[in-house]
């Protein structure tokens, strides 16, 4: 069938299984089977923030259910945590664009954060946000929630962590939430990577919200760029090395796959320091 024949949600899909296969659906599909995210029977709430990495985790999440011969069932969770009626009519716009049967809930998260987290509320944001997806996804009976964290996302982590808390840590494909019995976090675009994500949205003609809260957008007005973010600098520094070492990105993936703990002169697993005296 010609492409113009297409409803664009049908459009859409194609552009993933045609165009940007390698690019999305291979590397979407890798990270299910080598992580084990997806198990047969399991009730998936696909958490929509409404920017580019959400919902093309919705769409390929979608598409996986439809072909998958794993059975496992979803649910396209969006939370509006004080938005501008405009962000909300965007996020609700994209989803019936894109054929994805939203479900939208709302609080007052953005207003709360604001007033208690003083002048960094990003991460009490972060935490309340994921603490009211687990909770209304529960409350719809799923026993996982999937973000759509991708491969920059999980490197930028790590080296934030080098540099800003003197530690080697990462970003997991899948956790066990320590506060909601028997959920758990799944992270289906651990192996796609950003430029591709835009890529996709640019070919499509698509447009999605950046984080939509009063903070970041006071950031955004502002003329010194006072503010910014950790990892937006991190994220400057991995694309100046990229210039000179295109691979460097699938170079800083591969060794949190590979860390070798003989090497190192102390780790943690959990609360307990080891140290390699121990076995010295």
């Amino acid at each position: 069938m010609d492409r113009t024949q297409l409803e664009e949600w049908q459009r859409i899909e194609r552009s993933i299984q045609k165009r940007f296969r390698k690019e999305l659906w291979t590397p979407f599909i890798t990270a299910v089977k080598k992580y084990e995210l997806i198990q047969a029977g399991d009730r998936i709430a696909v958490c929509i923030s409404g920017g580019k990495d959400s919902m093309l985790l919705a769409k390929l999440m979608q598409m996986l259910q439809r072909y998958s011969e794993v059975p496992f069932e979803t649910v396209y969770l969006a939370m509006d945590p004080g938005y501008s009626e405009a962000n909300v009519a965007q996020i609700r716009e994209n989803a019936e664009r894109m054929n994805i049967p939203l479900t939208m809930f709302h609080n007052r998260l953005f207003e709360i954060a604001d007033k208690n987290g003083g002048q960094s509320p990003c991460y009490l944001c972060a935490r309340m946000r994921r603490g009211a997806l687990y909770a209304r996804a529960q409350e719809m009976g799923c026993n996982k929630i999937a973000l759509g964290h991708h491969m920059n996302d999980v490197i930028e982590t790590t080296v934030m962590a080098m540099f800003y808390a003197s530690q080697l840590q990462g970003m997991m494909p899948k956790l066990k939430s320590r506060n909601f019995e028997g959920m758990e976090l799944i992270r289906p675009l651990y192996r796609v990577r950003e430029e591709d994500i835009l890529r996709w949205k640019r070919y499509n003609g698509l447009s999605f919200l950046a984080c939509a809260c009063r903070f970041t957008e006071s950031i955004a007005r502002s003329a010194n760029g006072i503010g910014e973010s950790k990892r937006k600098e991190i994220k400057e520094l991995i694309r100046s090395l990229k210039t000179t070492n295109p691979d460097i990105e699938i170079s800083l993936f591969n060794s949190i796959h590979a860390v070798s703990i003989d090497t190192f002169p102390g780790w943690k697993i959990g609360a307990d320091e080891h140290s390699f005296l121990e076995n010295y």
